[in-house]
């Protein structure tokens, strides 16, 4: 592909784990040049995070796509200075480091504004700047669980649930993303210089929530824990078939619970206002559950989806990780996507989510290993030669 939407932007990627590293993703799926920088020997922490093929991180594999992998060890003067040289040349830089660590180095945004006026910085963080917290450490867990979300989620009986995959940073991921863009804009098109984007992990998550707070604020209400229900629809739960497979069913608008009433043969129900307008069947929601899971209980998944697809009712399948993979529709979207790599073989990763009708996006290679680019970004971009990079190979600092 000659041209993609972010061709000639340079991203430096010197966050490590999830939220900074997806904004970076995201920008070179979309032709953005991304620079990975990380510290010698170790590496970014995603590289053995979760799920591994040997000592292979396959999340890893997955998120460092498109990017290009050096090493400097920022703790060192002379490190600092090979991120200096590739901030000359760069638009964004994406970090993840205390703040407090940043002014003791000297990479600060006061610090780097002053001397790169049209960088935009992206400082991800675990609780955002300006309040007592600013410095912690934190993780996508502390977000899960202070952004309110754990506490609505789960069983009634059962305790504050977290997610068992990475939520808050993706969500803090895809509101970062945007946000560079528009500093992006506001430099490119209104003829201004860079700025500071500020996001913690808290806040997207809590965002996503805000009903509860606003039940509070409004209200004075505490929102609890419903399980698979959800208050602003009924029914809306997951459903064992008969064949001990599962489904799901939302069903928000009156027009959607008329027909399924009428799918699970319960004509009578379709046309009594009690049963299908929202706020009323609210007050009947655990009469109404009972009905459509008995219907469920007593067909196997695949007559109960022809049924349900037959009738227009907005309702689909539970998918375990397999059955993701081969579903037509995704397949024929082409959702996911199989990658050649030199050290897996092949690996399918899900291919970038925003489709652009004129300059899609695309994964060109999957993470590659630590300091694979040493030689030829630092000479490429910095004129370092040879012998130069041998000496701070020997020194430790790439």
């Amino acid at each position: 592909m000659s041209t993609r939407p972010l061709q000639g932007l340079r991203v430096i990627d010197a966050a490590t784990l999830a939220a900074g590293p997806l904004v970076a993703t995201a920008l070179g799926e979309f032709g953005a040049d991304v620079i990975k920088v990380e510290q010698p020997g170790t590496g970014d922490p995603l590289r053995t995070w979760g799920a591994r093929r040997g000592d292979i991180g396959l999340v890893w594999k997955s998120v460092s796509r498109n990017k290009k992998c050096v090493t400097t060890d920022l703790r060192t003067h002379e490190g600092r200075a090979l991120l200096h040289g590739l901030l000359e040349t760069s638009d964004v830089l994406v970090i993840n480091t205390r703040p407090s660590t940043l002014a003791r180095w000297g990479l600060d945004y006061q610090a780097l504004h002053a001397r790169y006026p049209r960088l935009v910085m992206l400082h991800v963080t675990g609780f955002g700047a300006g309040g007592p917290a600013s410095d912690r450490p934190g993780f996508g867990t502390l977000a899960e669980a202070m952004s309110g979300f754990a506490y609505v989620t789960g069983q009634a009986d059962g305790p504050p649930t977290l997610p068992p995959f990475m939520l808050a940073d993706g969500v803090a991921a895809q509101s970062a993303t945007y946000a560079v863009m528009m500093a992006l804009y506001h430099r490119d098109v209104h003829g201004a210089g860079g700025q500071l984007v500020d996001v913690s992990l808290i806040e997207p998550l809590a965002r996503l929530v805000e009903q509860a707070t606003l039940a509070y604020d409004q209200l004075g209400q505490i929102q609890g824990r419903t399980g698979n229900r959800a208050d602003a629809s009924a029914p809306r739960n997951a459903y064992r078939t008969a064949d001990d497979r599962w489904l799901a069913i939302s069903s928000a608008s009156s027009s959607v619970a008329a027909r399924l009433y009428r799918a699970i043969g319960r004509h009578d129900l379709a046309d009594r206002p009690e049963y299908v307008d929202p706020i009323p069947r609210q007050a009947r929601a655990d009469e109404i559950d009972g009905i459509v899971s008995a219907w469920i209980r007593a067909h196997p998944l695949d007559d109960a989806m022809k049924i349900f697809h037959d009738e227009d009712v907005t309702a689909a399948p539970i998918y375990d990780a397999q059955q993701l993979l081969a579903d037509e529709h995704l397949r024929a979207r082409g959702t996911f996507v199989p990658i050649a790599d030199p050290d897996v073989g092949t690996m399918t990763v899900q291919a970038p989510v925003a489709r652009l009708s004129e300059t899609p996006g695309c994964v060109e290679h999957l993470g590659r290993a630590l300091g694979a680019d040493n030689e030829t970004v630092y000479r490429d971009l910095l004129r370092i030669d040879a012998d130069r990079l041998a000496e701070l190979r020997a020194a430790g600092t790439i």
